[in-house]
């Protein structure tokens, strides 16, 4: 907030000053409370136009979303006697006061759910003092979401100083005020990376106005929330006007993935040196090394680096330039040339580099037709991308459009995505240029977190990540491979209705499996091991053709790498045995899917939502189904607890009036995604009681009344 400096000593040892700054360094950028209010700091030297764009933005936004403050005139409103008064005071308690001033305007905001616009003054430095004076506080810190600066030519303040004459300014010379610009520059620039600050240069470029306007109606709606909720909003997009809704999507990251560049330092190295700022070489380095990390907040501040590095005519000769500078794997050209012939099959490119860069290079190589670009850049893009947007974006595939997912990245940023994947492959470059750090975290996420993931090493002569056995290598070019990525994949029961009702009944295998558990000389542990094989079987011959199979890595008995199959989506599976006759079959279902997760259930409400979160399959199994009426208990209570996700259910008996005209028949053909699996249908309705009741007969309660 603004003041003097008259009692305050010279340097930078004030409370105010580098104190705060060495214990921020200590500091990681903390998560916003839910109800904190955007505030927008508005800094700039005296004479920079503070004041005046403040009334114009005021004019221009209203206040029916925005709240505008001067600085100095909220002091004058806290103190008692007003801004005489405060002068008078003791720096202990104007520090005070200008912490209650921007507390109040916080609270205000918080309360109101306006954007505050605040102009003040980061620090004065008369031209005859060594250094300036900072008259921020922690407040300040802890209250402002964003920074804006006004970043007007020194030549120009001083005209202004001298063409202002309703203000007795010191004298200043053009030397000083570019000191001094440069200064607050730097230090707020510091001070913003390591307090989750937003900071931006506003330039006049075309004027301060139209710059200032564009930001502040960005800042409004920005959150983390809208970004990820825009992010879907475009990958939906990009399926839509596709050729059709595929089956499989390759969802890639870009930068050193799909080729061996990386567009955000290639873009900083043409760059004007003039144009960088804080004069880094490699602005994104510094800024993803801060406490900032790799966060939603860092990739926005990465934004307005480019915002305020060129305008919308000079980012696009510079991407432009850029683009013309990367080089393509040649085996990714080739994968994505044979995908754009398939209409079952769709990629794009989720990237946290440059979507501007990454456009011109698919056009040049013919892709921008049938290749997407998801990321940002740009305040006009809306969006950045954060690896949390990538896995959200592959869990969106799998669930709203049920796609089956390949994945293909190069560092920790991609790891959460290829987690999510059906598919995932590490895309590994010359070790010289790889990620540094990828190696800890790919390890930790295959022993800990349960990637499942194969590398491909581009150039082909570069040495792989880890050891082959932990990850194992493949050819991008590989006919295998390429089949694997464009074969067709079984459709789910709701768009395929002939697969909704599969069953054995006139099969061989059917009539010796069901002997058993027919016969009345069999009951407890044999009877349940009849119906154990019973499980097994159903799970392996049908359950495969109404779920699919996928492939996945195995090592061949003979010492080499080979594809080993499973079932689709097999660790988001979910078995649920109906108490208590559906136990020992669903135990042999288990078998032969042994990554799914078991569940008991005497009644629908033992079904809870964990069961179901992150989970693409609900394999509900009881021995025998009568009218139907109990499984389409539990399928209505799995619905309403979420409504997309694929339930099948499996038996060894069914009705087969049931699956005619019942209300079992009802359900297949109203709620989508629901398929039968059973041993056979029968035209018996007879319903088991006591000696003859299937649940008895298993545990041996024949007995019991």
């Amino acid at each position: 907030m603004p003041d003097n400096c008259k009692n305050a000593s010279s340097g930078m040892s004030s409370p105010t000053a580098d104190s705060q700054l060495n214990q921020s360094t200590a500091l990681e950028s903390r998560p916003a409370p839910d109800n904190k209010a955007v505030v927008v700091g508005l800094y700039g030297v005296p004479g920079s136009g503070k004041t005046f764009l403040l009334d114009q933005l005021r004019r221009q936004l209203g206040q029916e979303c925005f709240a505008f403050y001067e600085g100095s005139k909220m002091i004058a409103t806290v103190v008692p006697g007003g801004l005489d008064a405060f002068q008078k005071l003791g720096e202990q308690e104007k520090v005070h006061y200008r912490q209650l001033a921007i507390d109040t305007i916080g609270k205000k905001c918080a309360d109101s759910g306006q954007v505050a616009v605040v102009a003040g003054h980061f620090m004065f430095w008369p031209q005859e003092e060594e250094a300036g004076c900072p008259v921020y506080t922690q407040n300040d810190l802890d209250t402002f979401t964003h920074i804006l600066y006004l970043d007007v030519p020194a030549e120009v303040v001083a005209q202004y100083h001298l063409d202002d004459t309703g203000r007795s300014r010191p004298s200043t010379s053009v030397a000083h005020l570019r000191k001094w610009q440069q200064a607050e520059k730097t230090q707020l620039r510091r001070l913003c990376r390591h307090h989750g600050i937003l900071f931006s240069l506003v330039s006049p470029r075309p004027t301060l106005l139209d710059r200032a306007l564009t930001l502040l109606r960005d800042f409004l709606h920005h959150t983390e929330e809208y970004n990820l909720s825009l992010a879907e909003t475009r990958l939906d997009e990009t399926l839509v006007t596709g050729q059709g809704q595929p089956e499989t999507v390759l969802v890639m990251d870009a930068d050193k993935t799909l080729a061996a560049e990386d567009t955000g330092t290639l873009f900083w190295k043409r760059a004007p040196s003039s144009r960088r700022p804080g004069g880094d070489d490699c602005p994104l380095k510094t800024l993803f090394s801060s406490p900032l990390g790799y966060s939603y907040t860092a990739f926005r501040q990465a934004t307005l680096l480019y915002e305020e590095t060129a305008d919308d005519q000079e980012f696009d000769a510079l991407c432009r330039d850029v683009a013309s500078a990367v080089t393509m794997h040649a085996e990714f050209v080739s994968l994505l040339r044979l995908i754009a012939e398939k209409e079952h099959v769709g990629a794009v490119i989720v990237s946290c580099g440059l979507r501007g860069v990454w456009e011109k290079v698919l056009e040049r190589e013919g892709l921008s037709q049938t290749v997407k670009v998801i990321g940002g850049g740009r305040i006009a893009d809306g969006l950045v991308v954060t690896a949390a947007v990538k896995a959200a974006l592959v869990a969106r595939l799998q669930g709203a459009h049920q796609t089956y997912v390949w994945a293909f990245g190069d560092s920790p940023l991609d790891l959460e995505m290829l987690s999510k994947a059906d598919q995932a492959i590490v895309v590994v470059g010359e070790e010289q240029a790889r990620s540094k750090t990828m190696d800890a975290a790919l390890m930790n996420a295959i022993d800990n977190d349960g990637l499942r993931a194969r590398q491909a090493v581009l150039p082909s002569n570069a040495s792989p990540r880890l050891d082959t056995t932990k990850l194992p290598l493949i050819q991008l070019t590989d006919h295998e491979f390429v089949d694997s990525v464009l074969c067709r994949r079984i459709q789910h029961p709701c768009i395929q209705a002939s697969i909704q009702v599969l069953h054995a009944t006139d099969r061989n295998a059917a009539k010796l499996l069901m002997t058993p558990t027919r016969d009345a000389k069999v009951a407890g542990p044999v009877l349940r091991e009849a119906h154990h094989r019973v499980g097994w079987y159903l799970a392996t011959e049908f359950l495969a053709d109404v779920i699919g199979i996928e492939e996945y890595p195995i090592a061949h008995v003979q010492g080499h790498h080979t594809s080993g199959y499973r079932l689709l989506h097999e660790q988001r599976t979910s078995i649920v045995a109906l108490m208590r006759g559906g136990e020992a079959m669903a135990l042999g279902v288990n078998e032969a899917i042994p990554l799914a997760m078991f569940v008991h259930a005497s009644r629908p409400g033992d079904i809870m939502l964990h069961h179901l979160q992150g989970q693409h399959t609900v394999v509900l199994v009881d021995s025998v189904v009568n009218s139907g009426k109990t499984v389409v208990q539990f399928v209505q209570h799995i619905r309403n607890l979420h409504a997309t996700i694929r339930i099948v259910v499996i038996a060894g008996v069914v009705q087969a009036q049931s699956v005619s005209g019942g209300i079992l028949a009802q359900a297949l053909a109203c709620h989508a995604g629901l398929g039968l699996v059973a041993l056979r249908l029968s035209d018996n309705k007879f319903t088991g009681r006591g000696t003859t009741d299937t649940g008895n007969r298993l545990f041996n309660t024949t007995h019991l009344p």
